[in-house]
Order: structure tokens, then C-alpha cells, then sequence
């Protein structure tokens, strides 16, 4: 049985073809469309059906279907909600994953849609359930208990002591005050977590006018806020034990069953181990994993019997009292990551993908047969584009070959050379938005032998390590570069063979003929880019097999020198050829080969002619990304994924890892120790090979390491970005908490970015402009620029009679703004490191603002012989709170401007007696003008002057922010 257009329920017709949410709520045993103003209200006595649509990046549309059962809706709306859930499937192609969503019970995936939380009503519209109205007047206290990590389940629980526990969170929502009760055993996360939900019952349910606090668990009566939640309670006295939850029943997660659905019928499947070979494609499975029961639908079964597996599924459930078990449908070929992984091995190539045109028209032509919608399916796949880069190419470039333990550093003409044997390690710092970023990274050769690349690995660690983690750390094979790599690096020549020590004594032992690249010998180079700064030659085996049409070639045997352009190659593919001769063979002359006119000395070089491809290399696209949790413990990674995640996943005590197929980002945050910063790069590598999502990666995909607070542009484009959370101080709930109490999240001024134009990279003149004379070559070799805050502060720091030239510079942040040039006369007597930030602050360095500022100019220089110590703390260690209600009294003295004046000591943010109703963001305007003077080092004035970012840093210096 098939379903028309003609017979499909009106309300769904149109729906799933665009991004979005769309939601029915069941009335009368039908699908009515809810209004968006009411997406995430669900009432108790309903049922209803969420369609999620996602676009994909290959251009498709992805379907997750669920249906949401209230506690008290009627069986019969629970299976008019069901059916129509496959239904709708069949007419969106019949390829959408459905879950089974219970009130209380609900999957990860379906609440984070509804961010950040969902708190169903009484009442409803169908069998006999009304609304329950409410009287705005005598409002009712509530109380909640949360759990979740990433996304919070939250169920109201009778108001009395018994419901308190210490392992959970509890909110007690009462007319004029929220508290939020945290467990002695429940998690920071968990209570960062609970705090949204605080914010969200502020804002639905008092219209954000009730204030909130925070009660710990243990915390006696002394406490104010301690009293007056355990006064709601009758006062304060020891809390029960936990009882176990009604309905919560255990499952053995690697307990399970299959059985077989066909024609009604429900029969065991006889099996040791789950293979895919037992799932046949005309009948309906059920695989019941204890927590979660599959239903498993194969391909050619019809509708009917879609429909009869779905309520046969509903209740086996039902007989067994199994309230907290889901259920997942999924359609043969469709199957989930999860469903996937219970089986002992699954298909890398299924047999129904719709990875293809060809693969869409076959299914296409086959649903609209049975009267299906189809229009998801006959999406076209994108036109692949040339990815960006997200990083500034103008940047410092240092490279070293890892050579006997130990790096050797190379000369600017010869840092873009490398050679397939061997390892390198390459320092890129460049400039970011408010301060120098820097990118530490190994490159490891397809020959490269293992002892370099661990010893690789090793070396850039410590580099990473002694910048206090403030560096990414990347991670990258021959062949399967990201683009950040190639724009980093610009014009990028890699050659056979090797120069370190490891590799010669390998092939040595190992009796393999040396192949290392010789000017003299014969050779042969592959030419590829976007644009001069963006182009590779790759050394290949001198044979006509390794032509290509799409490329073009710079062959030569000595001083014998051929190029040659396939006739499928553009003129900017052969001005990157020309582009690399001058790296390759400088000052040679060549001879010019077109594609069907080669000489017979072409051929001969190359060993005659023969047969070679006419299609491009194409660049494996990105995916989708996903974001995951991770544990790394005694050497085993355990991971979570996060669905639709946002910044705010990114909690400071945990590691995360985003998975964009082509490339891996671990973060690491401020919170977590240096053991654990110290295996993030492990923890991509061990992700790359579990292989969670069973996409194939391949064990070279790069990996990147990312610390919080130092996350590069082309890691935070996957996010809605906010800079100035990585700033706050303290843990995930003490930020939160500030954020809540506060009102809104700190927004904190940045520098713009310099106008300077960096010295070697010019990124004015137009690509077409550009000539052949403009190439690299030995003799002209393009020096790469440093900003004139890392000059100017560099000279500083560096001494070319005590720095090793393989070690790399430390990272010097931008301290300075980008029109000011530090004025060396007025800086002479100052100390050399501080020299130019002095002369840009224009006002005397003896001032305690300005010794907090040195302090964190010297914590980055390298350590003197002698010293142990690691310099002073961080801008985020010094801020004890960046938002913090102040109190003012009347009758107060004031200032010049009329504002009433206090102590230095009142208005810090870590004040033990804090003034309050004063306006936060100008807190140092209250200092008088004799005092303002004496801990800025300047008049009001002259402070206002300042530009904003000035302001900041002294403020939190003086803690004032």
C-alpha cells in the first residue's frame, strides 16, 4: 500500500522542504500545525509530531520524525500520533529516522531543539482534557528537579523535603525568587546547566522581574539565601536518602534481541552475534536493546506493514510496563550511526546511497511509482567550491627538520621544501584579532620512519607546553594537508626521498635504493593551487602514467627543463607553473609542451608514452560537523555527541571534539588539568580510529588541537562566537551564574585589526596583476612580515647571544594599538621588555595598573637562568567576577561630576563589603579624583582618552572590571 498525494492528511502536505522545525499537536485524531510562538509548549493530556529538517552541506535534506506523548494523553491519541508519524515518513521518501519520545523521558536529540529545556503544562485539547487556567494573581510555588549535562531534563516533583536529594539539582520557583539547590554529588556542569533553566523560568514565568540565588548544598542558615530557601521547607534538617525513581528500570546494554515482524507475526531470530546479512529487505525487524527497542524496516515492505511493526512495537512496550524504553524506526539504508554500531560489522558501502545522481533517480523513479512525494530526493549536490582558509597569510613563518632527537631549523629559502622521508615542525604566529595567534605544527612525510614522528610529535609538544598552552597544535600528513596548511606555507614544493639522519639510516639498513631529489637528475612535478598564495609542486614518478590533463607538469633531467599544460588546465594553473620553475629551476630556460604536441625527447625522458587520466584530484569536501564529549582514561576514549550544539557546550572543566571530516578539532579548556591538555592530541588520534560516526576517516586527517581562549578563526566559524566567555574567571557554573545574576553575558571591547601591511605579503595588488618576476626563488626570497607589536616587544625579549636559533620564539601578544608606534625616546628608561607598551600607554609605569600589565608582558618571556618561577597570572586568573551588583548610599560625598565618591577598596570587584546601585561598567568613575590619580597614574581626563580596550585591561588590573 502506497500513499497519494490525494490521500495524505492536508496538514502535511508542503512540509519538510526547507531548514527548520515544524510541529502537528494531535486534536481529534488529527495533525493540526502548532503555531511557532508555541514551539517547545507541549501540554500533558496531548500528543504530538516534530518534524525536524536539516540541509545538509551535500545538498540533501535530512528527516528526523518524532512523536511526543504526553503522560496523561489516551492510547488511542498515543497511536493516532504513531501512525501518522509513518505517514508522514512515507510521504517525505521514506527515509526519515522516527523516534518515540515519552513525557519525562525524552531523547537528547528531540530537547535539544528546544533549548533550554522543556516544561510541559496540564491540560490538553483531546479526550476530555481541558486547559488548566491559571490565576496570575496567586501564583504557585513550583519545584523542579534537572539532570543532563549538555541538554537539562527537568520534571516537577511534590514541593516537601523528601523530593531533595545530593546528588541531584533542585529549582524552587516561588513569586518573587527562584533558588537553585545544587546537590553535594551533582557535577559543576550539571549545575552550570540547571542555572539556563533558572534564566528561562525568569523569563517565561515572572517576566524577568524575580531575582535568583544560589543555594549549595551543606550551606547552613547562616547563609541568608540558605535560610530563606530551607525556610520554605520548615527549616533546616538532614536530607533522605535518595529513593529510586519511579519506573526507572535497569537494562544489560550488551544484552539483546532480534526479532523478526512478517505478516503480523513476531519471531525470534535465532543468532550468537548481530550480522547485517540477517536484516532481509521485504521484512520488518525489532532489535531490543534494553533502553532503546529498533525497529528495523526493509526497504520494499509496504506501508501496511510499516505501520502494523509500529504498533506491534508500541505494544510489546506496553505489556511489558517498559515506560523508559524509546523507540527508534529506521529505514533500510537510512539507519542511524547507533543502530549501526550494535552489529558486529556493517557494509562501509550501503546498498542504497543516494551519493549520486544516478542513486537519487533509481529511488525517485521508484517512490513516485507508489505515489510518494519526492521532491527531497531530486535535490542537486552543491558545485564544490574552493574551501577558505580562515587564517591571515601574512603572518611569521619559522620551519625545523626533526633530525637525531633533536630539530634543526631551516633557512627562509628552504622552510617550504620538504621531502617525503622526512618530519618537520613548523612555528606560524600571525596576527589575530586583539593579539598575536600562533599555530604550532608536524608535518609527517608518506616515507617518513616512525621514531622521527614520534620524536616530532614530542618536540612540538614541549614548544606548545612552554607557551602555556596558548599555541594550536596541529597535526598533518603528506597528502591530506588542510588549506590552512598550503596558505600558511604559500609556495609549497615537496621532494622524494629524505635528508635526516633516521631516514638515510633506514633505507641503509633496509638495503633501499636512496631516490632523494638531485637538480641534476631527472624529475618530474605535479603543479596544483588556487593562486600564488595558495600552490604546491609534488614530486612524482617520472613516467607518462603520472600526467594528467588537469594539471600542469615541470619535467628535467639536469639543466634539460620541459613544462607542460594539460589541455584541461586554465591560464592561472599555468601561471602557478611558471610561478614554481622559479623555485625549481631558477635562471633556466625551458622548453613549453602543450598536450598532443610533445617533442620525442618529452617522451623519452619519461620512458615513451602510455595511457593517463583526464580528471581532476578532487578535494574531499567537509561534512556536516558534530561535536562530542570525551573522557580520555587509562588509554580508552569515551565520547557523547552534543546535538545542535552552541558555544556554551563548550564547558572550561571538559574536553570536546568537533569532527568536520576532513578535519578534527579537540578543545581544551582553562579548567582542565595539564595532563589532560597534554593528551588532547592522543584523543584525536584515538577519535580518528574508533571511528564513532562510521565515516571512514582516514588515519591522516588532520588534527588540530585548540585551547580555550586561543581558538583560531577557523575553528570558531562553526559557532555563533562570542570571544569574551573565554575570558570570564572561574568554572562553567561560576561563569553562568555571573552571567544570570548579571543580567546578560560581559561584552568586552577588542582592538580592531592592524591597517599596517606586513612587509613580504602584500594583500593589496590584484591576482592578475602578478607576474612571474614576483615568484619566489632562492635569490629572492620573500621575507614574511611581523606586526610592529612583535617587532617592537620581540627585540625585546630575544638576544642573539643566549637564544638557540632552532627553539622558537615565545608568543607576544599585541599589547598596543594598531596607529601607535612606541616612541623610543620616551621609553629609554624604562626596562627593555616593557619599553614599547609603556610608550603606547603614554602615562609612568610605576602605577599598579601598569606593573600588572608588565607583570603579564614579562610571565611570557623565556625563563632567566635561575628563576622557577612562571610570571604572573593570566588576565582570567586576576578577575574574580566579571559582573557583581554594587551598592551606592545616599548622602554620599561626590566628585567633580556629581557622583557620589568611595574607597578603592569598596568599589573592587572582590570587595568583602561591595557598594551597590551603581553603574557597573563605569565602577572607577567613583573613586575620587585624588585617588583615581594615585592607582591610574592619570587623571579622569587623561583615562577617558584611552581607547576602550585600554580602559579594560587596566581596570581588571586594578580590579575594577
Amino acid at each position: 500500500m502506497s500513499v497519494s498525494m490525494k490521500d495524505l492528511d492536508p496538514a502535511f502536505r508542503g512540509s519538510g522542504q526547507k531548514d527548520g522545525l515544524e510541529i502537528w499537536r494531535i486534536e481529534n485524531f488529527k495533525p493540526i500545525p502548532a503555531p511557532a510562538s508555541s514551539y517547545g509548549k507541549f501540554f500533558m493530556g496531548d500528543s504530538y509530531i516534530i518534524l525536524k529538517t536539516t540541509a545538509l552541506k551535500n545538498g540533501s535534506l535530512r528527516h528526523d520524525i518524532h512523536y511526543w506523548i504526553g503522560k496523561d494523553t489516551s492510547q488511542d491519541e498515543a497511536g493516532t500520533a504513531a501512525i501518522l508519524t509513518v505517514e508522514l515518513d512515507a510521504a517525505l521518501g521514506g527515509r526519515a529516522v522516527q523516534y518515540r519520545e515519552i513525557q519525562g523521558n525524552e531523547t537528547e536529540k528531540f530537547l535539544s531543539y528546544f533549548r533550554p529545556c522543556i516544561m510541559p503544562q496540564p491540560g490538553g485539547v483531546a479526550s476530555g482534557f481541558n486547559h488548566v487556567e491559571v490565576n496570575e494573581q496567586d501564583y504557585k510555588t513550583h519545584l523542579y528537579v534537572c539532570h543532563g549535562k549538555h541538554v537539562v531534563h527537568v520534571n516537577e516533583v511534590p514541593f516537601a523535603r523528601s523530593s531533595l536529594n545530593h546528588d541531584d539539582i533542585f529549582i524552587l520557583d516561588t513569586k518573587s525568587k527562584i533558588f537553585q539547590f545544587s546537590g553535594s554529588n551533582s557535577s559543576i556542569q550539571e549545575r552550570a546547566k540547571a542555572l539556563e533553566v533558572v534564566q528561562y523560568i525568569k523569563d517565561t514565568f515572572h517576566e524577568g522581574k524575580c531575582e535568583i540565588a544560589s543555594v549549595e548544598d551543606g550551606r547552613m542558615m547562616a547563609d541568608a539565601e540558605a535560610g530563606e530557601f530551607w525556610g520554605f521547607f520548615g527549616g533546616f534538617a538532614p536530607l533522605p536518602r535518595r529513593a529510586p525513581a519511579e519506573g526507572n528500570e535497569k537494562h544489560d546494554e550488551t544484552a539483546f534481541k532480534l526479532l523478526c515482524f512478517d505478516q503480523g507475526k513476531l519471531e525470534p531470530v535465532d543468532c550468537q552475534s548481530l550480522a547485517h546479512e540477517l536484516l532481509e529487505t521485504n521484512k520488518c525487524y525489532f532489535l531490543d536493546c534494553g533502553a532503546e527497542l529498533y525497529v528495523w524496516m526493509g526497504r520494499i515492505t509496504s506501508l501496511m506493514e510499516r505501520k502494523g511493526a509500529s504498533e506491534a512495537a508500541e505494544k510489546l512496550l506496553s505489556d511489558s510496563n517498559r515506560t523508559r524504553t524509546h523507540i527508534i524506526k529506521v529505514i533500510e539504508g537510512f539507519e542511524t550511526v547507533t543502530f549501526k554500531s550494535k552489529f558486529k560489522e556493517w557494509p562501509q558501502t550501503p546498498e542504497l546511497k543516494l551519493s549520486s545522481e544516478d542513486g537519487r533517480g533509481k529511488v525517485a523513479a521508484l517512490l513516485k511509482r507508489q505515489g510518494l512525494n519526492v521532491k527531497g530526493l531530486m535535490k542537486a549536490a552543491p558545485t564544490q567550491e574552493e574551501p577558505q582558509s580562515y587564517i591571515d597569510s601574512t603572518g611569521n613563518l619559522q620551519v625545523w627538520r626533526v633530525n637525531d632527537k633533536d630539530k634543526v631549523q631551516l633557512s627562509p629559502s628552504d622552510q617550504s621544501k620538504f621531502y617525503t622521508g622526512d618530519c618537520y615542525i613548523f612555528q606560524y604566529t600571525y596576527p589575530g584579532d586583539d593579539k598575536e595567534e600562533c599555530l604550532i605544527g608536524t608535518w609527517f612525510g608518506k616515507k617518513s620512519i616512525e621514531e622521527d614522528r614520534v620524536i616530532a610529535v614530542s618536540l612540538a609538544s614541549k614548544m606548545v607546553e612552554s607557551a602555556k598552552f596558548q599555541a594550536v597544535q596541529a597535526r598533518f600528513y603528506e597528502g591530506k594537508e588542510p588549506i590552512q596548511f598550503f596558505v600558511i606555507f604559500q609556495s609549497f614544493q615537496v621532494f622524494k626521498g629524505g635528508l635526516s639522519s633516521g631516514y638515510k639510516r633506514f633505507i641503509a639498513e633496509n638495503g633501499i635504493d636512496d631516490e632523494s631529489y638531485s637538480e641534476d637528475g631527472l624529475a618530474l612535478f605535479r603543479i596544483q593551487g588556487s593562486g600564488p598564495e595558495n600552490m604546491q609542486a609534488i614530486q612524482v614518478e617520472p613516467v607518462a602514467s603520472s600526467l594528467n590533463s588537469s594539471y600542469c607538469y615541470i619535467l628535467h633531467n639536469g639543466n634539460t627543463v620541459f613544462t607542460w599544460a594539460g589541455n584541461l588546465t586554465t591560464a592561472l594553473d599555468q601561471e602557478l607553473m611558471e610561478r614554481q620553475l622559479d623555485v625549481i629551476k631558477p635562471n633556466t630556460q625551458s622548453r613549453s609542451q602543450k598536450e598532443g604536441s610533445e617533442t620525442d625527447q618529452f617522451w623519452s625522458l619519461l620512458g615513451g608514452k602510455s595511457e593517463y587520466s583526464g580528471q581532476k584530484m578532487v578535494r574531499e569536501l567537509e561534512s556536516d560537523p558534530h561535536l562530542f564529549s570525551c573522557i580520555l582514561s587509562k588509554g580508552n576514549l569515551k565520547v557523547k555527541e552534543i546535538h545542535h550544539f552552541t558555544q556554551d557546550d563548550l564547558m572550561t572543566e571538559d574536553v570536546f571534539i568537533l569532527d568536520c571530516h576532513t578535519s578534527i578539532f579537540v578543545w581544551v579548556g582553562q579548567q582542565v588539568d595539564v595532563k589532560g591538555r597534554l593528551q588532547a592530541l592522543d584523543a584525536g588520534e584515538k577519535f580518528i580510529v574508533l571511528d564513532f560516526l562510521m565515516e571512514n576517516l582516514a588515519r591522516e586527517t588532520p588534527v588540530f588541537t585548540v585551547m580555550e581562549g586561543n581558538e583560531p578563526p577557523f575553528f570558531t566559524r562553526f559557532f555563533t562566537w562570542d570571544s569574551a566567555k573565554s575570558l570570564m574567571h572561574g568554572n562553567s557554573y561560576q561563569r553562568k551564574l555571573a552571567i544570570v545574576k548579571g543580567g546578560g553575558a560581559p561584552a568586552l571591547d577588542k582592538p580592531k585589526r592592524r591597517t599596517t601591511v606586513y612587509s613580504g605579503r602584500s594583500t593589496t595588488q590584484d591576482k592578475s596583476q602578478r607576474s612571474r618576476s614576483m615568484s619566489f626563488s632562492p635569490e629572492r626570497v620573500r621575507v614574511r612580515g611581523r606586526s610592529p607589536a612583535f617587532t617592537a616587544l620581540a627585540a625585546n625579549f630575544e638576544s642573539s647571544s643566549n637564544r638557540n636559533l632552532s627553539t622558537p620564539p615565545p608568543v607576544v601578544k599585541k599589547l598596543y594599538p594598531k596607529s601607535v608606534t612606541p616612541d623610543p625616546s620616551n621609553t629609554a628608561s624604562k626596562s627593555p621588555a616593557i619599553a614599547a607598551l609603556a610608550g603606547s600607554l603614554d602615562h609612568p609605569s610605576q602605577t599598579p595598573a601598569l606593573e600588572f600589565m608588565k607583570g603579564g608582558s614579562e610571565s611570557e618571556k623565556p625563563k632567566q637562568e635561575g628563576d622557577g618561577k612562571e610570571g604572573v597570572d593570566t588576565v582570567a586568573t586576576r578577575v574574580e567576577s566579571l559582573t557583581i551588583n554594587e551598592d551606592v548610599k545616599e548622602n554620599e560625598p561626590e566628585d567633580d561630576e556629581g557622583l557620589p565618591i568611595y574607597l578603592y577598596e569598596r568599589l573592587k570587584t572582590t570587595a568583602a563589603d561591595p557598594v551597590t546601585e551603581i553603574d557597573v561598567t563605569r565602577r572607577e568613575t567613583y573613586l575620587s579624583s585624588t585617588e583615581f590619580k594615585e592607582k591610574f597614574g592619570m587623571t579622569k581626563e587623561a583615562f577617558s582618552k584611552l581607547p576602550k580596550w585600554k580602559q579594560n585591561r587596566l581596570k581588571i588590573a586594578l580590579q575594577l572590571f
